[in-house]
């Protein structure tokens, strides 16, 4: 039975589910505080990662987060702040940090990555966009041994899945990187990845969605939710008042803050990435991800991005220089012939990226709220996982056959 649907949100996974929702014949509408054309999904590596089994919530990430904290250049930082929910969400996150959670995590993340891989792929060939993609899998770079070994590990570990990954001697890694000059050790080569230029694939999905009768609302924040009997009745944004039959929140690192008003509690955490974009001649063919500085290096439609940091310290857009700076010297150490000039550093945009405490998203309907389908909480694979996350959400609010088990992204699971 068709039914109209409000997704408030408007960037990779609300897109994605507006997609998958009209093509049931639903009546969808898409609601977003921004002009559509900014945020983490405009921003980010454009992977498409089924490599990426192990979730941010890992053994041992929290004594990094704290080696880390004193270094304005780390990785990963995480900003320490007396504010209830970020206490709560690092009690969680510490909680899910154990080796048999993420054990338990690895197949999950694998087979949602697989799908919506597959379903990028049904997108490219449906003769409906025209979008840069590439599937020529993910290289993780190392300059130390100890680096090396320990993601040898887990690429052992996703053979054991099912994947492609070899390990390759800098040697070997030249063969396939012919015109690129190296400064590693070796690379682990995970091959079941793939890539796109995303700020090339939103405005055409937003085309597409526009064209075939989805409404797309820009500029419209969500002021206030009205309730009654456990289900919405509507929202008030701030120019209008809509009714719906169903509403889908997939507004990323905002998604707590709305579902408070629904008396719904999702632990969530916004974390900062920064990229750099060059257009100067690389000759860099196949992603990579420089392992010690945590930077991904895409080759994009006509420009290389650099991305990376994971920056937990609240919803902000303020750039740090600093950051900035170290994505681009990690970029220079492990490619000794490229340079990252001022202008480009300068033109450095920043997303943020909703991040639960376990590493897996919410997706799914609450016990407490009927008629509210959530979608977020994607953390560093959002773009990844924008067309699984779209179907499935289709696939509930159509009362269809779910594609995947959702009782792992459970809206009212305990840490």
């Amino acid at each position: 039975m068709a039914k109209s649907v409000i997704i408030i949100g408007g960037g990779i996974i609300g897109l994605c589910s507006a997609y998958y929702l009209q093509r049931e014949g639903h009546k969808v509408t898409v609601v977003d505080k921004s002009d559509f054309t900014s945020g983490a999904s405009y921003v980010n590596a454009g992977y498409i990662t089924p490599s990426h089994i192990i979730s941010l919530a890992a053994p041992g990430t929290i004594n990094k987060g704290i080696k880390w904290m004193f270094n304005s250049e780390s990785p990963f930082y995480v900003k320490p702040r007396l504010n209830y929910d970020f206490l709560k969400w690092s009690w969680a996150f510490k909680k899910s940090a154990t080796a048999q959670k993420v054990e338990k995590a690895i197949p999950v993340i694998k087979d949602i990555n697989l799908l919506s891989r597959e379903l990028y792929e049904d997108l490219k060939s449906s003769g409906d966009f025209d979008f840069f993609y590439q599937h020529k899998g993910l290289l993780m770079y190392y300059q130390t041994e100890k680096a090396g070994e320990e993601e040898w590990k887990v690429g052992q570990r996703a053979i054991q899945e099912g994947l492609k990954v070899e390990n390759l001697s800098k040697e070997q890694v030249q063969k396939i990187e012919k015109n690129v000059d190296l400064n590693i050790k070796g690379a682990v080569y995970y091959h079941s990845d793939a890539h796109m230029t995303p700020n090339e694939f939103m405005p055409q999905l937003k085309t597409y969605l526009k064209k075939n009768g989805v409404s797309i609302l820009g500029n419209e924040e969500v002021l206030d939710i009205m309730v009654a009997n456990q289900k919405i009745t509507g929202i008030k944004t701030t120019n209008l008042h809509i009714k719906s039959d169903e509403f889908v929140i997939a507004t990323g690192s905002w998604s707590q803050n709305l579902a408070k008003k629904l008396g719904v509690d999702i632990p969530i955490q916004a974390g900062k990435g920064y990229r750099v974009n060059t257009k100067s001649e690389t000759n860099i063919t196949i992603p990579a991800i420089l392992m010690e500085a945590k930077v991904a290096v895409t080759p994009m439609n006509g420009f290389t991005r650099f991305a990376g940091t994971m920056e937990i310290g609240g919803i902000n857009d303020i750039i740090n220089p600093v950051r900035v700076d170290a994505i681009a010297k990690a970029a220079e150490s492990y490619y000794p012939n490229l340079r990252v000039n001022e202008q480009e550093k300068e033109a450095a945009k920043c997303g943020l990226r909703p991040c639960s405490p376990d590493g897996l998203p919410y997706i799914g309907k609450s016990f407490k709220c009927k008629n509210v389908t959530f979608a977020t909480g994607h953390a560093m694979m959002g773009w990844s996982l924008g067309p699984a996350t779209g179907k499935l959400v289709s696939e509930i609010i159509s009362d269809k056959k779910r594609s995947l088990d959702l009782s792992p992204f459970h809206i009212d699971r305990k840490f």
